[in-house]
């Protein structure tokens, strides 16, 4: 409980502070990708019960000859790019934790492509909500492999308490000032994750 309520109180005040920034954004993504500014996603959540993500669109809908989209290196614009070193794509998500879906902590939502791929142990992130930050994003972000990514979730799962949230929030205001790991090393955001040599659930 203690929990939730930090996480809605902060979300509702870091809301209001930040509707002019909000709307700036909307105004440039509008002016230079077009509508719709916002970019929405099915996500897995706390047991892995899907529900929509928003963010801000970073990516324009580019395709190539076949009508296939381009790849992110291509399709990622400048203003996106700028969005997504200072994690200002992410502001929406503070919607997504006042409604409960996502906390300000925990592991990051990824694809629901992904959830046949974890082992049993790394599946084990989604025993909590998903975060706007996490204690993998403190530790390396988008820059550290999948398997230690998963390892540092999981982690967090089992070490989880209000001092840590606490301490992982003001590493992410440092991390983010530094625009530290944003990229996987020479890929232009995240690379998919394919699974692991480790037995499937």
């Amino acid at each position: 409980m203690l929990k939730r309520g930090f996480d809605f109180c902060v979300a509702f005040i870091v809301l209001m502070m930040a509707v002019p920034v909000m709307a700036l954004i909307a105004i440039l993504l509008a002016a230079s990708i077009g509508r719709p500014v916002l970019f929405r996603q099915q996500r897995p959540g706390l047991r892995a019960q899907p529900f929509m993500l928003y963010k801000f669109r970073t990516m324009s809908e580019r395709r190539d000859a076949q009508g296939e989209l381009l790849g992110d290196e291509l399709r990622l614009t400048t203003v996106g790019s700028i969005l997504r070193r200072l994690s200002l794509d992410e502001l929406p998500q503070l919607f997504n934790v006042l409604k409960g879906d996502m906390s300000l902590v925990g592991p990051r939502p990824l694809l629901m492509e992904y959830l046949p791929l974890y082992s049993a142990e790394q599946a084990r992130r989604h025993n909590v909500r998903p975060g706007i930050t996490g204690w993998a994003q403190v530790n390396g972000r988008n820059a550290v492999a999948w398997e230690a990514r998963f390892a540092l979730d999981v982690w967090y799962v089992e070490h989880q308490s209000f001092s840590l949230d606490l301490r992982i929030l003001w590493l992410t205001v440092l991390r983010v000032l530094r625009s530290d790991g944003i990229n996987q090393p020479g890929a232009a955001t995240m690379q998919k994750f394919t699974g692991g040599q480790h037995e499937r659930r």
